[in-house]
């Protein structure tokens, strides 16, 4: 299956000397991440202009993460079947035409209803998005997904500044915004990229499902679900606990999404080297319940440095995850994210919920309690199933997801065509 030039695949190629079609699929990705932390800043702007509770406000999460979760099975249906150009473009207009509508909504049901939307378009741009990334780069898998790896934390850093320097002026503007630069991707991969080859074989809407046959898919699925729980606890209930402006809030976020950049490119394949993913995703695990306990009870000021501090231990964790996602199993990397994807955006979809209500059925401490607690759960089961995620058909998963050089580009193949 492997036809690439195995000298070419071997040259050091630099992450920046990419096609335009890379770019421009890029930076629409960047974009698509931003609207994930675009409304952290705002989120008491918005309940106090809608004249909403925090609970009904974080629906703006899990009405968007529900969607994105079910669609997961969708994606590969879609995409194996009218191509990855197309599903690409189908998902920038719904976003346009749904961040568009969110910035004019009159009350919470409205704004909640037209996330969901966003959250389809979200979801076929994302999940094929990696794909179009890997089948068009120069420098074979490894330079394509840093460069995704590079959009996703770019994005979460800079979406929170968007939302705050826009929500500064009213909350509606960042909607309208997203909107606007999603029209511009949309442009540009319109003119700058090719259709991609069809995949040989069509995915079903159940072939995500069955890859969770899998021990090792299925393990690293349920440790990511809580983990996820935690994750968005963050993202979603610590701006109203920390209850700033929208610029010092859009501040604490932009960094924590740096840290987040910087130790999911940088740091974490360098302690995964050296200590093995395993270890470096228990460890990261236990980390973080430890920094959302300080974060729970500690000072306005300790819970600022904690929450910066947690995308740190977020960084880590979201590129090891994903590397035990696509390597463990030996479903098409496709099928496999998806199947993975489909689980962990429940619990993304859960936490904001459950956060505020938890909190109004006890104090502000407890939901900070509760998610330290599901990130430790996902740690045991990391522990309790590591000889299902340690070793795939007797290779160890950290080979597998670190491919040698004449092997990155048969990986490019696979992962760009199922």
């Amino acid at each position: 299956m492997d036809h690439a030039d195995p000298a070419r695949a071997g040259d050091k190629v630099s992450i920046l000397r990419q096609p335009t079609a890379v770019w421009a699929t890029a930076g629409a990705a960047v974009v698509a991440f931003m609207g994930i932390g675009l409304v952290d800043p705002i989120l008491p702007s918005i309940a106090k202009g809608l004249n909403a509770t925090p609970s009904q406000v974080s629906l703006l999460f899990t009405s968007y993460f529900l969607i994105t979760a079910v669609a997961m099975l969708v994606t590969g249906f879609v995409s194996s079947r009218i191509g990855g150009r197309k599903t690409l473009l189908a998902g920038l207009a719904l976003v346009v035409v749904f961040a568009g509508l969110a910035g004019t909504s009159d009350s919470v049901g409205q704004l909640v209803g037209f996330r969901a939307g966003w959250g389809l378009g979200n979801a076929l741009f994302v999940s094929t998005s990696l794909a179009v990334i890997v089948g068009a780069a120069s420098g074979g898998a490894a330079s394509a997904i840093l460069l995704y790896e590079s959009a996703l934390g770019l994005g979460m850093a800079c979406g929170p500044l968007l939302g705050a320097v826009l929500g500064d002026m009213k909350w509606r503007y960042p909607f309208f915004g997203t909107a606007a630069l999603m029209a511009i991707g949309f442009v540009a991969i319109s003119l700058f990229l090719k259709e991609q080859p069809k995949p040989a074989a069509r995915t079903s809407l159940l072939d995500p499902v069955k890859a969770l046959g899998h021990g090792g898919l299925a393990s690293a699925a349920a440790s990511a679900f809580f983990y996820n729980y935690a994750f968005f606890t963050v993202l979603a209930f610590t701006p109203f606990v920390l209850n700033m402006s929208p610029y010092r809030s859009g501040a604490v976020f932009f960094g924590w999404g740096v840290l987040l950049a910087v130790f999911s490119v940088l740091i974490a394949p360098r302690l995964q080297a050296r200590f093995g993913s395993l270890k470096v995703l228990g460890s990261s695990l236990v980390l973080l319940a430890a920094d959302l306990v300080v974060l729970g009870y500690g000072s306005h000021t300790t819970a600022i440095v904690c929450t910066v501090l947690s995308g740190a231990f977020i960084g880590v964790n979201n590129t090891v995850y994903t590397e035990l996602a696509l390597g463990v199993s030996d479903a098409p990397r496709p099928v496999a994210s998806a199947g993975y994807n489909f689980v962990r955006w429940f619990a993304a979809a859960a936490a904001p919920y459950l956060a505020p209500k938890i909190e109004e059925w006890t104090d502000i401490h407890i939901p900070f309690v509760v998610a330290a607690v599901a990130a430790v759960v996902g740690a045991g089961v990391i522990v309790v199933r590591r000889r299902h995620l340690t070793v795939v058909h007797g290779e160890d998963v950290v080979a597998r997801s670190h491919p040698a050089p004449h092997a990155a580009a048969g990986a490019a193949t696979a992962e760009a065509h199922g």
